[in-house]
């Protein structure tokens, strides 16, 4: 086992890493002002953006949930790896050779680098096993929906080849032990030994958002398999069915950049609509559509409340006709109002799935489809229609029972006004008793209201988690004595024009040192801090000043600063700044002079005070001295203003 990664490793690992490209593999970023970047957050569930990233200074923070950090904390949180296993992804992201304490290469990554290692290495079996003659099954399959060779290399379908242990002798060969492929659901455990869980099947590697390979999907080609027609990777320390969507690793990018995405029902739907043009289009792996996945999507569409619906994301479920497609289109509305965008629902006139559209009427069929989707209102509001006799009283009164409830849900006023009248034409009754009707299940408690708000930041009332900077590897007794310690962030400091004053004078220097000379900073360091809390900070900064404008500065301060304090540290460095237009030196300087100056406001009205009690008959000398100490004030004044 190799030893600790040195410290000079992990600097350069840091430095050489751009935060917000990680960050970006999880989180659409928008800019936030100079430097700035913002997001929904990757840790808890929100409808507006209070997650901020700034690259420049190597730091993110939630100011919703208080989460924050740097790059090897935020891999941390978000993939479940040491710190160790954080430094050695990225650098191998970077290329980067890592040397170790005791002189030992990083032959062991950790158990979790372990098993993603395994997957890797498993599709690329897979991918290679595609090309031999017992792929013949495979390669029929699909070529008969309408997928070439081209296509299969595109989206990394591979092949299980029928045998009982060809992948896991070929993956021990590769120095991975039973264990590892146990652990990793590439095996099962039979009665003498383990098995491959995936034999006779065509493959698909299931991706997290950056790409790597968490499990697989399999489906059964063969007449002497007796398993279910898909077979998906069990639940493993990587894998999880419920978060994670095949083909969003392919779709991140125009998902975040045209704000639409396609949820559509399996493998070779996600490859058709790819094919076609909708490249916006992913799939549930073996499970119901829910909540984890909302949540997914929204991050990465950067899905954010709005005041109506003008201008949000749109997303497009695609439902088979049959009665298992129609209880799907059930639960995607009942989670409906977890999304800020607006959903819709396509539905192919003769029922056919997008693989089985585009095999049968071409690329263009599977654009239609999409273009041609409904409101998903219209769509549930006409499911219910359809199961009434609309010809009889009793069944246009269970019509309007039925119906109210959706249309008192549309969020967009405008919008529901007009399906109300829509409705009312539609049952054949009077506007103004569906109006009633539909401010009566207003009224009522709201569709999904507990399951809607739970863990809505603000709106669902999430607790605040300590954030801060990132503790060092090998600072475990430092991490348990923070986490016990109260820490204090800028939504606990006052709100008063000094506090103001100082808060940001500190966040320009955290975050703009360029803009200040070093002297100036001093300078403005050595004034008087009335608020506790930022003058610990002021004290830390003073003392980590060697960093200065070097791209460790904000963390050296942190380093410096007290446990408690470090959250306060880290938001300081975030934060946005109110600068307008860009014009981020005269901002700085404009700070800078009004602390100083502020700071030599208060000499002057010391000395004036002095003066006052000294009586120049009997003590000339003191009094000529504070004379002279009044003129340098005021001259320095006049100085620091450019006057």
């Amino acid at each position: 086992m190799a030893g600790l990664i040195r410290r000079s490793d992990i600097d350069e690992v840091r430095s050489r890493t751009n935060l917000a490209d990680v960050v970006g593999d999880y989180v659409t970023l928008k800019s936030a002002g100079v430097g700035s970047m913002k997001g929904l957050c990757p840790f808890h569930d929100e409808r507006s953006p209070s997650f901020h990233v700034r690259p420049q200074v190597g730091f993110y923070h939630c100011f919703g949930c208080g989460e924050g950090g740097d790059v090897f904390t935020f891999l941390q949180k978000m993939d479940h790896v040491t710190f160790s296993e954080a430094v050695e992804r990225l650098a191998g992201r970077l290329g980067y050779e890592l040397h170790y304490e005791d002189g030992a290469k990083a032959a062991d990554q950790g158990n979790r680098s372990r098993l993603l290692a395994a997957n890797a290495a498993a599709e690329q079996f897979f991918r290679e096993q595609l090309g031999t003659a017992a792929a013949e099954p495979a390669r029929q399959f699909l070529g008969e929906r309408g997928f070439d060779s081209h296509a299969a290399e595109r989206f990394s379908v591979g092949f299980a080849p029928n045998s009982y242990d060809a992948m896991g002798e070929h993956l021990r060969g590769l120095g991975f032990t039973p264990e590892e492929l146990l652990a990793s659901g590439l095996q099962g455990q039979g009665d003498r030994k383990p098995y491959d869980r995936f034999r006779g099947r065509l493959v698909w590697p299931i991706k997290d958002v950056t790409g790597q390979t968490l499990g697989f999907g399999a489906r059964k080609l063969l007449e002497s398999d007796n398993g279910p027609k898909y077979l998906n990777t069990p639940e493993t320390p990587v894998y999880s069915k419920s978060k994670v969507l095949y083909g969003l690793d392919l779709a991140k990018r125009d998902i975040a950049r045209g704000k639409q995405v396609v949820v559509v029902e399996g493998y070779t739907d996600v490859m058709a609509c790819h094919l076609a043009g909708v490249t916006t289009a992913v799939a549930t792996c073996g499970t119901a559509f829910g909540a984890d996945h909302i949540t997914i999507i929204r991050r990465v569409m950067g899905d954010v409340d709005n005041r109506d619906s003008h201008g949000l994301g749109e997303v497009v479920f695609t439902f088979d006709p049959d009665e298992a497609g129609q209880k799907a289109a059930s639960r995607a509305f009942a989670d409906e109002q977890r999304f800020a965008a607006q959903t819709y629902v396509a539905v192919a006139p003769d029922g056919l799935d997008p693989c089985d559209l585009r095999l049968k009427r071409g690329d263009d069929a599977v654009r239609m489809l999409i273009q041609s989707r409904k409101p998903m209102y219209e769509f549930m509001v006409r499911r219910q229609l359809d199961a009434l006799d609309l010809e009889t009283v009793e069944g246009r009164v269970a019509a309007l029972r039925a119906t109210a409830p959706i249309v008192a849900g549309i969020r967009d006023e405008s919008l529901s006004i007009g399906y109300t009248r829509t409705l009312a034409g539609w049952i054949g009754m009077e506007p103004t008793e569906v109006a009633q009707a539909v401010r009566a299940a207003r009224r009522a408690p709201a569709r999904g209201s507990s399951a809607a708000s739970a863990g809505r930041g603000p709106q669902g009332g999430a607790e605040t988690a300590p954030g801060g900077a990132p503790i060092a590897a090998g600072d475990a007794a430092a991490a348990m004595a923070a986490e016990s310690v109260p820490t204090i962030g800028i939504a606990q400091l006052p709100t008063d024009p000094v506090t103001r004053l100082e808060r940001e004078l500190l966040m320009a220097l955290l975050q703009h040192p360029g803009e200040i000379p070093i002297e100036t900073a001093k300078r403005a360091l050595h004034t008087t801090f009335t608020q506790p809390a930022l003058a610990t900070v002021r004290d830390a900064v003073l003392a980590a000043l060697e960093a200065y404008a070097t791209p460790e500065w904000a963390r050296s301060v942190a380093e410096e600063a007290p446990p408690a304090f470090r959250p306060l540290v880290t938001q300081l460095a975030i934060a946005p700044l109110p600068v307008r237009d860009g014009r981020t030196a005269e901002y700085c300087a404009g700070v800078t002079t009004s602390l100083i100056d502020r700071d030599l406001l208060r000499r002057k009205t010391e000395l004036l005070g002095a003066l006052q009690r000294t009586d120049a008959a009997d003590d000339p000398e003191r009094h000529r001295a504070l004379q002279q100490q009044l003129v340098e004030v005021e001259a320095e004044r006049r100085k620091v203003r450019g006057d």
